[in-house]
């Protein structure tokens, strides 16, 4: 039920815009420039190095045409930019560029900007810029994710669990580890399969490209998933010799958990950015540790409902996990850090919010877990209890047992000879009604203190699937540390900030455009100047023009622009916009004593 809910969050959640580790610093030539003369290249710089596509750049002219472009490249400054070659000549006009890159760490990121040369356009079509996400490929391959890392965590742990606790019940964790092993390569070829599309923005169907695998075998994402399949082959073997009951080698399991753990590493987050090789040891041993707990903790609840485990085997489940939680405090902390940079991050970013979350799941993970800690503990020491009661019980019946006074001693039964024992009708009967038990038997269980830690074990299995959905989604989000680094070298704008607003009010004559002036476009006090014009493209004269500002992301506004008629131009001096970002501008015109529209754009305050 878990499982299916998640599913679900995922196929809703598919249309989000895409985020990863990669951001884009800056362009060239800027956003909403105005150029003199036509550029001959296109140059992106991102905080950390890209992976370009066939289809990186998609350039249209003023009438929405697409220019046939160059070959994307990576620029002489290193694999952290992209560049496209333009035609030699291009008419005046807005032009709008929409790109599209794959981000170290696997994850692809587009966007667009425009630039003009000459001057603005009047109007600007409403044009196709190209795929960004399409909502079925990435719910499908963000699905796929999930269940890789709910398999690995499940062959991983059950394996361990195996190889420690050493439980009486091994068929049906046979059964356990033959089906995550399945999964995880179900999963595996399925983001192999979806992988092309992925990273185009396409439907599932363009995965049956012919250059689709092709593509896919050539960057690095795909030859990580090659390597998983490789190691999933060899595992295979490994799970062959535990069904055929030979004893497999520790080390080798030892390594292929280490090795599965490392693909996971070599394509997310920590390939990517600062201290990349600390990074990736962090997030192997962080993987490592999240599947011998979660995993062998699913192994353990599947034991104890189905055959009895002694005290002893819990206990000593019991401190291999805590020795796991002891990794995952230590490589989390490092890994918040290197994802987050400053505290600020922590609630100012999509990440940072998703890192809390992930942080009140773990916390309720670990008081289920103390909760389990404390059920083995009674466990163990009731099983110690018990055991001393039937030592204690067997050294008195011993004593029970009468010798014959004044007697010889009875003789012992011996195998060369078919004489019988003397008779012992002297010797009183038992009056006890102790039960004979067998030396080697294990104590039964005690059914109050087993039902208590399968509730709870049952409990971190549920918040542990929990935390594993919010790490997938959490490994395809901008870190906060990128997105700062983004900010940080994102260029100043110098001069004012220009912005066209088309409007239409339905009636003949009633369209134009609003021409809005934002000077300097910086935090702080700004002047604002409005020109309104008519369809002829000249100055028109409207009774009333308002403008207002609002961000959405930070719940300011709307703040009124507190425009008045100049006499041509509509105008403010004092225009105080209090923080950096992208706030929406929302325009209204009116043209008639009943006529009226509002038209909202975004615009970018540095």
């Amino acid at each position: 039920m878990l499982l299916g809910t998640l599913l679900v969050l995922f196929l809703l959640g598919g249309t989000a815009p895409a985020s990863a580790h990669a951001a884009l610093r800056a362009t060239d030539p800027q956003d909403g420039t105005v150029l003199k003369s036509a550029p001959r290249h296109l140059t992106l710089t991102f905080t950390e190095s890209v992976g370009l596509l066939d289809d990186s750049f998609r350039v249209l002219d003023p009438d929405g045409r697409r220019l046939r472009t160059g070959e994307p490249t990576h620029a002489r400054d290193g694999a952290e930019t992209a560049r496209v070659t333009l035609p030699a000549k291009l008419a005046q006009g807005t032009y709008t560029v929409a790109w599209r890159v794959v981000s170290a760490d696997s994850h692809p990121v587009s966007g667009a900007f425009t630039f003009s040369v000459g001057k603005a356009s009047l109007t600007t079509a409403t044009v196709d810029t190209g795929p960004t996400e399409d909502p079925a490929t990435k719910s499908l391959y963000n699905i796929a994710r999930y269940l890789a890392y709910l398999a690995v965590a499940l062959l991983i742990g059950t394996a361990t669990f195996m190889a420690v606790c050493r439980p009486p019940d091994a068929p049906v964790l046979l059964k356990l580890l033959r089906a995550s092993w399945w999964t995880l390569l179900a999963a595996t070829l399925a983001l192999l399969v979806l992988r092309a599309p992925y990273e185009t923005g396409e439907g599932p169907l363009g995965s049956l490209s012919a250059d689709s695998l092709t593509s896919t075998l050539t960057g690095r994402p795909g030859a990580v998933l090659v390597v998983r399949l490789g190691l999933l082959a060899v595992a295979a073997v490994y799970l062959v010799r535990l069904t055929r009951r030979r004893k497999p080698y520790g080390w080798a399991g030892a390594a292929l958990a280490v090795g599965l753990t490392l693909t996971w590493a070599a394509g997310e987050h920590a390939s990517a950015g600062i201290q990349v090789p600390v990074a990736m040891t962090s997030s192997a041993l962080h993987l490592l540790a999240t599947a011998v707990w979660l995993g062998g903790l699913t192994a353990l609840l599947v034991t104890l409902y189905r055959a009895h485990l002694s005290p002893a085997a819990v206990t000593r489940f019991s401190r291999l996990a805590f020795a796991s939680v002891a990794v995952l405090v230590v490589t989390g902390v490092y890994q918040s850090w290197r994802g987050l940079g400053s505290w600020d991050a922590l609630t100012g970013t999509a990440y940072g919010r998703l890192l809390t979350l992930k942080l009140l799941a773990v916390a309720l993970l670990l008081g289920a877990a103390a909760l389990s800690r404390r059920w083995t503990a009674r466990l163990a020491t009731t099983s110690d209890a018990e055991t001393a009661v039937r030592e204690e019980e067997r050294v008195r019946e011993r004593e029970r047992v009468p010798e014959a006074v004044g007697g010889p001693a009875l003789p012992k039964p011996s195998a060369q000879t078919d004489v019988p024992p003397p008779s012992t009708d002297d010797v009183p009967p038992r009056t006890d009604d102790v039960s004979p038990r067998t030396d080697d038997a294990p104590p039964p269980p005690t059914a109050p203190h087993h039902r208590a830690l399968r509730r709870s074990a049952l409990a971190e299995v549920a918040v542990g699937a929990a935390v594993l959905a919010v790490t997938t989604i959490l490994t395809s989000t901008l870190p906060g540390r990128a997105e700062a680094d983004a900010a940080a070298g994102a260029p100043a704008v110098v001069g004012a900030s220009v912005t066209n607003v088309p409007f239409d009010v339905g009636t003949p004559g009633g369209h134009g455009k609003v021409q809005v002036t934002l000077d300097p476009g910086r935090v702080g006090d700004n002047s604002i100047e409005a020109l309104v014009y008519g369809p002829d493209g000249g100055v028109s004269v409207v009774p009333e023009l308002r403008i207002s500002f609002t961000h959405p992301a930070k719940d300011i506004g709307p703040l009124d622009a507190g425009l008045t008629d100049k006499g041509g131009y509509w105008g403010n001096s004092f225009l105080n916009l209090p923080i950096a970002g992208t706030w929406e501008m929302k325009v209204t015109v009116r043209t008639s004593e009943v006529d009226q529209v509002s038209e909202t754009r975004s615009v970018v305050v540095r």
